[in-house]
């Protein structure tokens, strides 16, 4: 999706999924007698007749229905349940649990669910609470009995830590792959602007010459240890709770191992009660995001600072900015600012998960419904900034001349005439003092350093000679820094060149 388009997508509705399907219509071949079996199903679980009801007397109250469902936003997970639920039955089966004629019933009924929610023929119930309910009651109105033995041998419990891991295996990779487009666009930036001369700042104030090249490789590094979080998160969430059931296990002859290997999992939880009640995972993925949007916000605080007219290093292509209704000459960054203000929601979303968990008894709580908005918007926020980054930061366009200029203002060559007096022989504090005191007179006179004559050098020391203006300019300040972390060209190459390697090898999901 464009940066552009995803944006618009996030601003107006985080939520964009729970509202992605339309209005009832029938799920089978028959549409009245389907329809009427449905609305059936509907009825009996909210009734207190259905999934859970047998041990209830009088039906659930509408408010409590609304306020306890949790269906129009793990929805999402549709594909993710509808997955679980074939390699379950598929354990059955292999099992002796289920016979072969109930499991391919089921297999062919998952087959018609998944279709008509694809097509926007699904009709999504709050009375049946959940996605995992709503298809099982949709299975159900299909095939009839064979349906109902689906849940054999597994709780609701295991089944939404399943389809939670499944899900955010899924959005570890989608995030990844928005994260090494970002950082190969890096690389490319870097490459073409290995060479130009920029200031380089602490406390904002200019310290010394670097390349805009070596600065965009400061980014990369940055996000490429989010890429290594990532993948940390994902390979470690990637544990199979499926046959925990409600917190015990079950008393049915299942394999585990069946369902593991099935779904793609590197293993398994190997405690139920763990199994089914920690979201340490969902935590992680939060913490890695809100990390990731920690960097990009920097990113986009520089770019926001380095596009107004006081700075006027970059801009900007038009599709990223907006205008003012009021100021005819404006062009803001707006996508920079967004990045930076979506920065907090993660940082929310990272303290809810946390507060969620922290008082919870073992085993699972009706606590843990809450995990999922602040962790889907967490993947739709950080999936949306970098979209949008990778798009608009290889699009930057570099004014040259105007980071050459302020490259040469503040004495950002200081440091080189004190590091040239300790070759000559110098200590180290002698030498910066010296430099202060040619620093001053220059502040005094409005000369930079490269501006004053070999005789005003020399009236502060003795040591100075004429070849000192090699090590006063832009170039002779950056190509010194040669070694392996510096600024000097041919060693940001050599870092684009090992960053490419290093880029190849850190996404490496089991």
């Amino acid at each position: 999706m464009h940066a552009s388009a995803l944006f618009n997508q996030l601003v107006y509705d985080q939520y964009h999924s729970t509202h992605a399907y339309s209005s009832f219509m029938s799920q089978s071949k028959n549409p009245e007698s389907q329809a009427a079996e449905n609305s059936s199903s509907a009825e009996s679980a909210a009734s207190g007749e259905g999934m859970w009801g047998g041990r209830f007397s009088e039906s659930t109250d509408e408010f409590v229905q609304e306020f306890t469902a949790s269906v129009n936003f793990d929805k999402r997970m549709y594909r993710q349940d509808i997955r679980g639920s074939r390699a379950h039955a598929t354990m059955l089966h292999r099992t002796g649990v289920l016979s072969k004629d109930d499991h391919d019933a089921i297999q062919g009924g998952l087959d018609a669910v998944i279709a008509d929610i694809e097509a926007g023929r699904f009709n999504w119930s709050v009375a049946l609470e959940d996605v995992h309910m709503n298809i099982e009651a949709a299975l159900t109105a299909r095939i009839g009995d064979a349906g109902k033995k689906l849940h054999t041998g597994r709780s609701r419990n295991d089944q939404v830590a399943t389809d939670i891991r499944l899900y955010m295996r899924d959005a570890c990779d989608e995030c990844a792959d928005q994260l090494i487009r970002l950082l190969n666009g890096l690389l490319v930036l870097a490459s073409r602007e290995k060479a130009s001369i920029m200031p380089g700042f602490t406390h904002l104030q200019t310290a010394q010459p670097v390349t805009f090249g070596h600065h965009v490789m400061a980014w990369f590094e940055m996000l490429l240890r989010d890429l290594e979080r990532l993948s940390d998160t994902r390979n470690r969430l990637n544990r199979s709770p499926l046959g925990a059931a409600a917190l015990a296990g079950t008393s049915y002859p299942i394999d585990r191992q069946i369902t593991q290997e099935l779904l793609g999992f590197n293993t398994l939880c190997e405690n139920s009660l763990d199994a089914v009640s920690d979201r340490d995972f969902a935590i992680e993925f939060c913490s890695a995001s809100a990390i990731s949007l920690m960097h990009l916000s920097r990113i986009a605080e520089e770019l926001v600072l380095w596009m107004s007219a006081q700075f006027k290093f970059i801009d900007l292509p038009d599709r990223f900015c907006t205008g003012s209704s009021i100021m005819p000459q404006k062009k803001n960054p707006d996508v920079p600012e967004l990045v930076r203000g979506k920065t907090g929601r993660v940082y929310g979303n990272l303290m809810s998960l946390l507060t969620l968990m922290k008082s919870q008894p073992l085993a699972y709580n009706k606590d843990n419904q809450e995990d999922k908005e602040p962790l889907f918007d967490s993947v739709d926020t950080l999936l949306g900034c970098l979209c949008a980054f990778a798009d608009m930061l290889p699009a930057i366009e570099v004014h040259h001349e105007a980071m050459r200029s302020a490259a040469k203002a503040g004495f950002s060559t200081a440091t080189d005439l004190a590091d040239y007096l300790v070759r000559q022989g110098l200590a180290f504090r002698d030498a910066h003092e010296i430099v202060g005191e040619a620093v001053a007179f220059g502040l005094q006179h409005k000369l930079d350093l490269s501006e004053m004559t070999l005789e005003q050098l020399q009236g502060f020391s003795t040591h100075i000679s004429d070849d000192v203006f090699k090590v006063l300019t832009l170039e002779g300040s950056v190509n010194a820094r040669s070694h392996v972390g510096g600024t000097a060209p041919e060693a940001v190459e050599a870092a684009i060149k090992r960053a490419a390697t290093r880029l190849n090898n850190t996404y490496k999901p089991n």
